[in-house]
């Protein structure tokens, strides 16, 4: 069987109708869109039943692609584009078939169009200089592809537009059997020439990087290249303008029945390191550094397990697309990573997501850790925290200009006090903080969020 990857950015119009074709195919089993933090309704139109939602661990369609094929539960992957409606009935088979009758490890696309100006410009002359033997392959930075999981693992997939024929090439070098088939006639968005500028930076330099690494060139011509230096400007559309009331979630032990790090503890082996780290170090700041790399060399796979294995709320998607229905905006504000309060976001259905910047590479923890400086405290804070979630609440109430006082925010522990406290409406949801419940405007003592939507009227 075959796993269907769909990296997506901003793909609302097109991704609905890309998972609908392709996932009709008998061969696919499995569907995954990995989104590279849309702004639009991407991931709202992409929800469905058969389809699993994943927010990539780095900005870039390279990461997007790593993670997905991680994710992956079947050998043999599919790549598709999302931003194409004229893909063939049979794209699947077309792309999967000569892997799964075992005529070739990785198979590239071409498609019955002229090859676009930074193929023909920039890729083309390139590659006959330093990688003649891949000069046959008509479209080679065509984006729909597939492969063997087993050997997409040891390939390198660049971040940025660079990572197409960055993924042919290393194909190439590791020596797998490529074979090229057309999927007939598509079309898809022309760039502008901003956006081809970066496109041409890119790519040529990914085939230098590569010819680099194989040696026995002279590149130093070649590293001046500059033919178009332009950036292209990316104005990113607020999709929740308008609306003037919200919802904030904890994620540990609320949403969640239990928190991620001590399952992670527990799932990784490193239970006692926790502990000590907990309960030795006062400063919230080295705490959170000193826990990071407990996950250091976890893939975003094993991660994402250990979240999949935490019971969720059992009405909390229902719940929450009420709340949605109702007019409000629904999000996470949490200590965990990020990683995974997208991952919750995704599986609910909710808006926006912030926790601490978990970081990665090809798509392993490096056991580094960001804190968005939203949480920071600054001359407008209401609590002499250095860190605290009411800084982020008070900056998201700014950014969807809703007034404090039409903000509700449900959370179980000392860390939810602040806000709680200082939203419109605060909720203790099974919280064993006398604080906490003393300061709250309502408890929930039954793990449901049905009495919120008697709140949130």
């Amino acid at each position: 069987m075959v796993t269907l990857i769909i990296p997506t950015l901003n793909e609302e119009k097109t991704i609905r109708q890309v998972i609908e074709l392709a996932g009709r195919s008998p061969m696919v089993s499995e569907v995954l869109v990995i989104d590279d933090k849309s702004s639009d309704d991407t991931l709202r139109v992409a929800k469905t039943e058969s389809v699993k939602l994943y927010t990539s661990t780095r900005l870039g369609k390279g990461a997007s692609m790593r993670d997905g094929m991680l994710l992956a539960k079947n050998d043999v992957i599919v790549y598709l584009d999302a931003d194409i409606l004229t893909y063939p009935p049979d794209i699947v088979e077309r792309l999967a078939d000569p892997i799964l009758k075992d005529e070739a490890d990785f198979v590239k696309s071409c498609f019955d169009r002229q090859a676009g100006r930074v193929t023909e410009l920039v890729a083309k002359p390139l590659l006959s200089i330093l990688f003649p033997e891949l000069t046959k392959y008509s479209q080679p930075l065509s984006g729909m592809v597939a492969g063997r999981k087993s050997i997409l693992k040891q390939a390198e997939l660049e971040n940025d537009y660079g990572v197409d024929i960055g993924l042919l090439i290393d194909m190439h070098l590791l020596g797998a059997r490529i074979k090229e088939v057309n999927i007939g006639y598509i079309e898809n968005r022309m760039q502008s020439w901003e956006a081809l500028a970066k496109m041409s930076r890119e790519v040529s330099m990914s085939i230098i990087k590569r010819a680099r690494s194989v040696g026995g060139y002279n590149l130093e011509t070649l590293q001046n290249m500059s033919l178009i230096r332009t950036q292209m400007d990316f104005a990113i559309r607020e999709s929740l303008i308008g609306l003037k009331k919200m919802v904030i979630f904890d994620m540990d032990n609320t949403l969640l029945e239990d928190s991620f790090i001590t399952t992670a503890a527990e799932a990784f082996g490193f239970k006692k390191e926790l502990i000590k780290i907990v309960t030795s170090n006062d400063n919230a700041y080295l705490r959170t550094k000193n826990i990071a790399m407990l996950l250091k060399g976890k893939s975003v796979d094993e991660i994402l397990n250990v979240t999949d294995s935490i019971p969720i709320v059992r009405d909390a998607e229902v719940v929450i697309s009420e709340l949605k229905k109702r007019g409000y905006i629904c999000g996470i504000i949490s200590d965990s990573y990020d990683v995974v309060t997208n991952h919750i976001k995704n599986r609910l259905g909710m808006d926006f997501s912030i926790g601490n910047e978990l970081e990665f590479s090809k798509s392993i923890a490096t056991g580094e850790v960001k804190v968005p400086s939203t949480f920071l405290k600054n001359p407008r804070s209401s609590c002499n925290h250095d860190f605290c979630k009411t800084n982020v609440m008070t900056q998201l109430a700014e950014q969807y200009s809703i007034e404090i006082k039409d903000i509700i925010t449900v959370g179980d522990s000392e860390n939810d006090i602040c806000m709680v406290r200082d939203s419109g409406t605060g909720v203790a949801f099974m919280s064993n903080s006398k604080y906490l419940n003393l300061v709250a405007d309502a408890e929930i003592r039954e793990r449901s969020f049905m009495a919120l939507l008697d709140i949130a009227r």
